[in-house]
């Protein structure tokens, strides 16, 4: 997002949302004319996932109304890995959140990295902190794959929407990435 459009809480934005099953529950999705703004998991009412994302954006202008950038962002879910640079993001954050996000990005389905590893890959490696930080103020839930960031003894970690959650994650990707190389 531009500096204005993060400063005036999307005063000049129009967002879509909708709300979308995945394999991992129900979605609140919502996209600008440009992309992907928010996407997080329901975990309580459709009525208090939605006040999350107008905090998020107080000033702009919402439609509950399902259209092709949020389609291509679900089929995520369903369709060929391949075609993720189809999905487009509109991100609010800081220089530093958006090289972390950037970087996540990178991390291929079923893989994962340690949050000194995703620091190392910034040219930071004295920066875990501050990259645990960046992950966890991910906006975009599982098309930024912060599910894929684990602690470096092994363990998967804490996650916004839960271990058990994350867990199944790692796990779905992992079928599926190991059935592509079959």
């Amino acid at each position: 997002m531009t500096p204005g459009e993060y400063k005036n809480g999307g005063e000049q934005l129009t967002i879509n949302y909708s709300f979308a099953e995945s394999p991992f529950g129900t979605l609140l999705v919502a996209s600008t004319s440009k992309g992907i703004c928010y996407m997080a998991f329901v975990d309580t009412d459709n009525d208090t996932a939605f006040a999350e994302l107008q905090k998020h954006f107080p000033n702009a202008t919402y439609h509950q109304f399902v259209d092709t950038i949020q389609q291509n962002a679900i089929f995520i879910f369903t369709q060929d890995w391949s075609k993720l640079s189809d999905i487009k993001l509109h991100l609010k954050g800081t220089p530093f959140q958006l090289k972390v996000w950037e970087t996540l990005l990178k991390v291929p389905m079923g893989g994962l990295v340690t949050y000194g590893g995703l620091a190392g890959d910034l040219q930071n490696p004295n920066a875990s902190r501050a990259v645990g930080s960046a992950v966890g103020d991910n906006p975009v839930a599982f098309l930024i794959p912060c599910h894929r960031v684990i602690k470096s003894t092994g363990e998967t970690g804490q996650y916004h929407w839960g271990s058990q959650r994350k867990n199944a994650m790692i796990g779905w990707e992992a079928s599926r990435a190991f059935a592509e190389v079959l």
